[in-house]
């Protein structure tokens, strides 16, 4: 038995491959949200059951980027994995940390500070992930040697990590995805988010400053063991970080230009991998792919094809047009609901599932919006960027929301686990929801004077 309901530009059929499509993207959230099994396992085989299912057609699977796996998101992650894991070695991000923190003269909230600001701008380089990863364990070594508890900048790093990824098209996944999806370009993303990150990392800063500045005190005696470290003790391979910091610096060159290159983000850093595994000198490739997040890969292609399937049934119609009822067409009104559902629904659900999920949806609002637009026409429709905009700082700063909001997160609360520094997921929220809180209302203001008031 099947039933008809309006979905927009026709009627949406909720015969059996509606009701299966819906069930297994329903059930595979709440077991991902649950952390009960590893999530790139709960996406894998979600994602074989819908193609099992002929739901989408393994053709539509692999090869419809509206349906399937966006490879341009894939081969962009894959890249820059290859290229951070070929400076991993150099020493470079430990120079870093441990500079930072002799600038910081050994005191814990000035090295709190400087490390918060050099993670968040690490993370718009880079990303988020990568940073945190590359960042955390030199942070144990130094509050160690300072007999603190590492977990207040752990906490921080976390945040500026996710606040400092807003900013640039490869700094939080979501934004890869949300660039893919809508042909946003490097550009348009500093252009567009990078000015009000700057207040963002301003404002919380200072509140962290407050927080914790009278909780973190050690002795004048394991300040000077910070100052007598010697940074340039960490470097391995100083021809080798040349070589890295060249080939990255092409990149982002790459990425600011891809616009007029016409090169695709995938392509460039594809390019960027290839060359520094040439001029590296590296002899052994398999160990620099094995140390590719693959199940962060695999996550990823398991999850387009769940929710390709979702779209392709009509549920994601189903929710752009409730949508659409609650804010009845008005584009300020759904910018600003958008937002703050994208944040405490990132709070809840790692928000890269949720911007997999919430993509498509914008897309079909903007369909009903506009009939009669097509293709980038449709997609960069001047009314409807302060919605993409929207969307990007909802579900990066939602991320800071709890422990398992941002993949940044839940490397954290893992390092420090490993430490023996647990973090409790409401120690965590106690911290983050209020600076998600703070951070998505400035966020807000920043959206309304930019592109409503201002119209710029």
């Amino acid at each position: 038995m099947t039933h008809e309901i309006d979905g927009g530009p026709g009627p949406i059929v909720m015969d059996m491959h509606f009701w299966v499509a819906t069930i297994v993207f329903v059930i595979a959230l709440i077991i991902i949200i649950s952390e009960k099994i590893h999530k790139t396992i709960v996406a894998i085989f979600a994602a074989s059951l819908v193609i099992i299912f002929k739901i989408l057609h393994q053709y539509e699977a692999f090869h419809i980027e509206e349906l399937g796996v966006d490879w341009n998101v894939i081969f962009l992650l894959i890249n820059m994995m290859i290229i951070i894991n070929l400076i991993r070695p150099t020493g470079l991000f430990e120079y870093i940390a441990i500079r930072s923190a002799k600038i910081g003269k050994g005191e814990p909230v000035k090295i709190m500070m400087i490390f918060g600001l050099v993670t968040a701008v690490l993370s718009a380089l880079l990303d988020n992930v990568t940073t945190v990863l590359l960042l955390a364990p030199v942070i144990l070594l130094i509050c160690e040697a300072l007999e603190i508890d590492p977990v207040p900048m752990l906490i921080v790093q976390a945040m500026a990590a996710n606040i400092g990824g807003t900013a640039t098209l490869i700094g939080d996944p979501p934004n890869i995805m949300i660039a893919s999806k809508a042909g946003l370009s490097f550009i348009d993303f500093i252009n567009n988010l990078a000015p009000v990150v700057v207040v963002l990392m301003a404002v919380f800063l200072w509140a962290m400053k407050m927080v914790f500045g009278k909780k973190m005190e050690t002795r004048e005696e394991l300040k000077q063991r910070i100052m007598d470290m010697d940074e340039n003790d960490a470097i391995k391979d100083p021809v080798l970080i040349k070589k890295s910091l060249t080939v990255l610096g092409l990149v982002l060159m790459g990425f600011t230009l891809h616009g007029v290159l016409h090169y695709q983000p995938a392509t460039i850093a594809f390019f960027g991998a290839g060359l520094l595994l040439i001029i590296s000198g590296t002899t052994n490739p398999e160990k620099v792919l094995a140390s590719v997040e693959w199940p962060t890969i695999f996550f990823f292609i398991g999850l387009f094809i769940i929710v390709g399937g979702v779209v392709k049934v009509g549920l994601v119609g189903l929710m752009s047009g409730e949508m659409l009822d609650l804010t009845q067409g008005n584009l300020f009104a759904t910018s600003m609901v958008l937002m703050w559902f994208s944040a405490f629904a990132s709070a809840i659900v790692d928000n890269i599932p949720y911007v997999a999920t919430m993509n498509p949806l914008v897309i079909d609002m903007a369909g009903k919006i506009w009939p009669h637009e097509t293709g980038m026409a449709l997609l960069q429709h001047p009314d409807l960027m302060p919605v993409w905009w929207s969307l990007a700082l909802g579900a990066c700063l939602g991320g800071n929301g709890s422990p398992i909001g941002a993949s940044a997160n839940v490397i954290i609360v893992g390092t420090a686990e490993k430490a023996g520094r647990k973090i409790s997921f409401l120690r965590f929220v106690a911290y983050g929801l209020p600076i998600m809180v703070s951070t998505v209302a400035v966020s807000m203001v920043y959206v309304w004077v930019r592109y409503y008031v201002l119209g710029i």
